[in-house]
């Protein structure tokens, strides 16, 4: 039995969380954490997790970005492996989460769906061969309309999957709008739309010559990160120190 402390536990992320992990027999929710301190079923809510005293075996933060810092020292004190799921840190507090990194397990990735990271392990070990064959390299998302940042982290993180089974990088460009020009083979496109509920799709897309690949998520809800941090959560379960992210946890 997996023991979790749920950093975040009112918010949306951590409701649906809260939920999967009812029904699952393989994990528990010993504490939650949330400024909102309204309280759950299963579990004690406090306002700090400086005020968590149950043991675990994981803490799960899909937080606000202003209290991570806090949730990094609280699980180096205590020896509890962090999985990180929190977007918009700082460079410091990510290289905090790296230095943490060297005393307790500490799992941080752009995207904790199980399918966005089997793309991108199959991104990683076969671009080179599309790239070789003189398949240009596209990737276009699609958000919904409040979504502030553009592209995605996970688009980005999609194209570093790309560049890392490449001998040679190849640049990001993200607006042709100001040059009249054949496309070079250096570049990844990477577009983005917004518009609607759309919850998060992805094409990372492969045109050759006569032919089209196309390496496409969908997400229909966000449950599907949810999900990803609770499997996150048993596979860091005594793990030593170290920086560990959703590819390890695909395998």
């Amino acid at each position: 039995m997996v023991r979790m402390i749920l950093h975040g536990c009112n918010g949306r992320m951590g409701r649906m969380i809260a939920g999967i992990v009812k029904d699952d027999p393989d994990i528990e929710i010993v504490a939650g954490v949330d400024i909102n301190t309204m309280q759950q079923d299963d579990f004690p809510v406090t306002d700090s997790i400086d005020k968590v005293d149950s043991a675990a075996d994981a803490v799960v933060d899909f937080g606000n970005a202003a209290a991570v810092d806090g949730v990094i020292d609280w699980c180096v004190a205590n020896s509890v492996p962090l999985v990180e799921c929190t977007t918009g840190l700082t460079e410091e507090t990510l290289g905090k989460l790296k230095d943490a990194s060297q005393k307790v397990a500490m799992l941080k990735s752009a995207n904790m769906s199980v399918g966005i990271n089997l793309i991108q392990k199959i991104l990683r070990e076969n671009s080179a061969v599309l790239a070789e064959a003189g398949f240009d390299i596209e990737i276009v998302e699609k958000h919904h309309r409040t979504k502030l940042d553009s592209p995605s982290g996970t688009a980005l993180a999609l194209a570093d999957s790309v560049n890392d089974g490449l001998a040679v990088r190849k640049d990001y460009v993200f607006d042709r709008s100001a040059r009249r020009m054949v496309r070079p083979d250096t570049e990844i496109g990477i577009s983005a739309v917004r518009g609607g509920t759309i919850v998060g799709d992805h094409d990372v897309i492969f045109a050759g010559t006569d032919e089209v690949i196309t390496f496409s998520h969908r997400a229909y809800s966000r449950a599907v990160f949810a999900k990803g941090a609770v499997s996150a959560a048993k596979f860091i379960k005594g793990k030593g120190a170290g920086m560990y992210d959703m590819s390890d946890v695909v395998g």
